[in-house]
């Protein structure tokens, strides 16, 4: 009765069962895997959320493909103040960036054909990748004293069914920005075989102080190039739904390639207006906006990096995001047995490496949202269990 995409283990884990026990069991759990802000304590300014979805203007319905011609003007805007000249009509609005790789998915992919995602990285890609009947294929990331991408084994990933290229700047969760020497690299490997490259960049203005040298795809004329972005990461209102796609390239290709993606717009028109009115003036709040979310990441960031100092474990620092990982001693046990420990006796919930892909064992993921207090007593659990191990 159900088509084969669908056809996913859908039975819990072990880790997710243990959480729901402990939660019916009303025991408090010191959560670092949270990463939604609006759960992190964050103060809103919500009469100013609020106030222009009460707007008439709401009441009308202009359906425009790319969006309407306000909101881009708006993202347009953003990116101006940040020296980058993004043309309107280059825009493509969406309900969320998942919906966005959806429609490149479907612009560039025929069925069974494949696209090449970091690893690690985050692991919504293959639920996207299944429901748009395409192929995940991977290229990693290593880390020496710093994260970058090992272009020798990504060459080699690369089919005659390969038909575009991942990046995640700075990717999810290990905090890295592309930097100007390998995207030079990757251009030249691009358009060697004439693939384009989708850039999601939806942590962008989130990097740490002193990163250098990273850069942008906004502008990145050299192949195809597809980058989104978005207000659930860019004002921390992901209920506010409303993401973006930006096409850049060679003129011949960027044009064709809008004017296929203005119909599958079109066929969709899923942006609702009341987002589309009010994001021009949430958008020029947003320095009010991430500027509580800079600071707090960054403090628990500082804090992490001196917790770790004295002890076996090692912090692969990020440049950039809202994820901090830890490699951690390789023990007689395992990643998810570590978890379960630090669930089941510590009360404190950790994202095992394997959840975000890691190919070897030793790896730990936490979110670097939650309040300061609440974090700091998380982490200093989390050391001495494993001290304790």
């Amino acid at each position: 009765m159900f088509s084969e995409r669908t056809s996913w283990p859908l039975s819990s884990n072990r880790i997710t069962r243990t959480l729901e026990q402990l939660k019916k069991a009303d025991v408090p759990i010191i959560d670092l895997t949270e990463s939604t802000p609006t759960r992190c304590g964050f103060a809103y300014p919500s009469r100013e959320i609020l106030q222009p979805l009460a707007s008439d203007k709401n009441l009308r319905y202009e359906p425009q493909p790319q969006g309407s011609l306000e909101a881009r003007e708006a993202v347009a805007k953003y990116y101006k103040q940040q020296g980058r000249d993004v043309p309107v009509e280059r825009i493509f609005l969406t309900a969320s960036t998942s919906e966005a790789y959806s429609y490149l998915f479907r612009l560039l992919v025929d069925a069974g054909q494949e696209v090449l995602f970091p690893r690690p990285s985050y692991p919504l890609f293959k639920f996207l990748g299944d429901l748009s009947d395409v192929a995940l294929n991977y290229y990693p990331l290593a880390y020496t004293d710093h994260w970058h991408m090992d272009f020798f084994q990504l060459e080699g990933c690369l089919q005659p069914a390969t038909k575009a290229v991942v990046l995640v700047n700075p990717n999810n969760p290990t905090g890295s920005f592309i930097k100007k020497d390998e995207l030079s690299t990757l251009n030249r490997i691009c358009q060697t075989k004439d693939i384009p490259i989708i850039c999601d960049e939806v942590f962008a203005d989130f990097a740490f102080p002193g990163t250098k040298d990273m850069v942008s795809l906004v502008n990145n004329d050299a192949v195809l190039t597809f980058v989104l972005g978005g207000l659930s990461k860019t004002l921390a209102l992901p209920q506010m739904k409303l993401s973006w796609i930006i096409v850049s390239g060679p003129e011949e290709l960027a044009n064709a390639a809008c004017q296929r993606l203005e119909m599958i717009a079109d066929t969709y028109l899923s942006v609702n207006t009341p987002v589309q009115n009010a994001v021009a003036g949430w958008l020029s709040r947003r320095e009010e906006f991430q500027g509580p979310v800079k600071q707090r990441t960054l403090d628990n960031l500082r804090f992490l990096e001196q917790a770790v100092k004295t002890t076996q474990c090692q912090l692969l620092k990020p440049e950039g995001g809202w994820y901090a990982v830890i490699r951690i001693p390789l023990t007689k046990i395992s990643e998810e047995e570590l978890i379960l420990q630090l669930l089941e006796q510590d009360h404190v919930l950790i994202h095992p490496g394997y959840f975000f892909d890691f190919d070897e064992e030793g790896f730990l993921v936490m979110s670097l949202l939650p309040p300061m207090d609440i974090y700091s007593e998380g982490v200093k659990r989390f050391l001495k269990r494993i001290k304790v191990g």
